[in-house]
């Protein structure tokens, strides 16, 4: 059974929404740390700072039963959050599949573009990053204080030679990991922005998750 639709979008697994991931659930292979089984904080990444307007998902028809980057092959090489004191490595990710799930890089200090949807150079549509919150093992993950961004806070996202694009942080939400509107987080189409995802809210002691996804959205400066 594919783990992606044939717009792009990820495939909820029966149960629970694909986004268990974004943040980082276990790795099925067991091959470096977990996201989301260590504890920061008692509720991590706040709710709505302002809400930004979504699109509708862009039909892409499929032949071969891949889906390829929306702009071809420009893929990102690093995001720095000066407001996080962040400056991360940015691997090229897709669906593990065994499990269905966005497969967040292992290492806690880096993060993971959705390959299958819009890339660095993208005209339109959502570019998708996700990064670990923490880990039990590493500790705090690239995207630890993703939840503090507060609008107007600058993203830089770098692609090929060493290019940028510069965003702006216009919304901050969080989600029911099972209530996440994935259409308006992995469009194709609409107005260039970059969307970020991480683990949020309430930490469960005894699954070791949190319950939560917490997204940041910005928009490219022009």
């Amino acid at each position: 059974m594919s783990v992606v639709r044939r717009d792009g979008t990820p495939r909820q697994s029966p149960g629970r929404a694909l986004l268990l991931v974004a943040a980082g659930v276990a790795l099925a292979t067991g091959a470096g740390a977990a996201a989301c089984r260590s504890q920061p904080a008692e509720d991590f990444g706040a709710p709505v700072v302002t809400a930004s307007a979504s699109a509708p998902t862009a039909r892409v028809p499929i032949a071969d039963g891949t889906i390829p980057a929306a702009d071809g092959t420009a893929a990102p090489t690093r995001l720095r959050i000066p407001a996080l004191d962040l400056d991360a490595v940015v691997d090229a990710v897709g669906i593990e599949p065994a499990t269905g799930d966005f497969a967040v890089p292992p290492s806690v200090d880096r993060v993971g573009w959705y390959r299958y949807g819009p890339g660095f150079a993208a005209g339109a549509g959502s570019i998708v990053i996700a990064g670990h919150v923490d880990s039990a093992a590493e500790g705090d993950g690239a995207f630890f204080k993703l939840g503090s961004l507060d609008a107007g806070d600058t993203v830089t996202l770098t692609g090929p030679g060493g290019k940028a694009r510069e965003f702006e942080v216009v919304a901050r939400k969080r989600y029911q990991k099972t209530a996440i509107p994935l259409q308006e987080y992995f469009a194709r189409d609409g107005a260039v922005r970059l969307t970020l995802i991480t683990c949020g809210g309430p930490f469960d002691p005894e699954t070791r998750h949190y319950r939560d996804n917490v997204v940041v959205t910005a928009a490219l400066r022009r």
